[in-house]
């Protein structure tokens, strides 16, 4: 039987308006929960716009919008209790670390990671007083860093550190901290990262030369990956678990990749890197 959003009380979902955020939002709302669901533009509130779900103008790396999220929350109509805090948010570009501009670099920190804690931070005050749960989203990305995955794999790799801390700090309060690690879904998210990287100043000839095949053979890898992934609405019925379960796991993986985060930790550097070439190699060969 589904509970009503007044016992369940408050979801707060960031990145809700495509992919695992949005199926997220409505995995939440299904079971009870009012969800604010942040989007950035005006058309994804009208997509995303339901029973249970209300979409919020939320672009995390601007303090206004946190600050109105926040007093969104505080000033609740129905008194309702934030019960939980998806920090879901996040961008991509896969490109060798040589040519990843430094302001990109700083783009992507403010996204995947400052932005989470800024919101992390405006939340946790009623977070304490629900004893509410933090999921911060992951990915297989912040266990292992492939080639071309260094930004954004450092993004969540520091996105991890921040759980385990911040999951020490709040246990004496009753707030548990959660991670999911998502492996190969379907979600706009890849075709947005190969935008993203095509957008970007072209590569010197020099550059061209070192890392134009692997470029091509990362992306075609994860476009194969990707297209043989689990679906959005997959992952999110996994974050429902770690939101409602009663004592959640400090981490849950979603997807065939996240057998990697299991066995990765008892594997010589050397042979992963082995691995990880071998599993290129066939997509090197492939044309897009």
């Amino acid at each position: 039987m589904t509970v009503s959003s007044e016992t369940r009380g408050l979801a707060v979902v960031t990145g809700a308006s495509t992919g695992i955020g949005a199926a997220t939002a409505r995995e939440l709302a299904g079971r009870g929960y009012h969800v604010l669901a942040g989007v950035r533009r005006d058309r994804d509130a009208d997509a995303i716009r339901g029973p249970g779900l209300e979409p919020v103008i939320l672009d995390i790396t601007h303090p206004d919008h946190i600050e109105a999220l926040a007093a969104r929350v505080h000033e609740d109509s129905q008194g309702r209790p934030v019960r939980v805090l998806v920090n879901n948010a996040a961008v991509q570009a896969n490109l060798p670390i040589e040519v990843f501009a430094i302001e990109e670099w700083r783009r992507m920190f403010e996204v995947n990671l400052f932005g989470q804690i800024a919101v992390t931070q405006a939340l946790l005050p009623a977070l304490i007083r629900s004893k509410g749960r933090v999921v911060n989203i992951s990915s297989v990305g912040g266990r292992v860093a492939m080639a071309t995955y260094g930004p954004y794999a450092a993004t969540k790799f520091a996105l991890e550190a921040v759980s385990d801390s911040l999951r020490r700090e709040l246990a004496p309060f009753g707030v548990e901290v959660v991670v999911v690690q998502p492996g190969a879904v379907r979600t706009e998210m890849l075709g947005r990262a190969i935008a993203a990287a095509g957008d970007l100043p072209a590569m010197t000839s020099e550059q061209g030369q070192r890392y134009s095949g692997l470029v091509r053979a990362i992306n075609n890898q994860a476009v194969s990956s990707t297209n043989a992934g689990l679906p959005a609405e997959a992952a999110a019925k996994v974050i429902a678990r770690a939101v409602t379960a009663r004592r959640p796991r400090t981490r849950y993986s979603v997807g065939r990749e996240a057998a990697l985060v299991h066995v990765v930790r008892f594997l010589p550097d050397r042979m992963l890197d082995r691995i990880l070439a071998a599993a290129l190699r066939p997509h090197s060969a492939v044309t897009t």
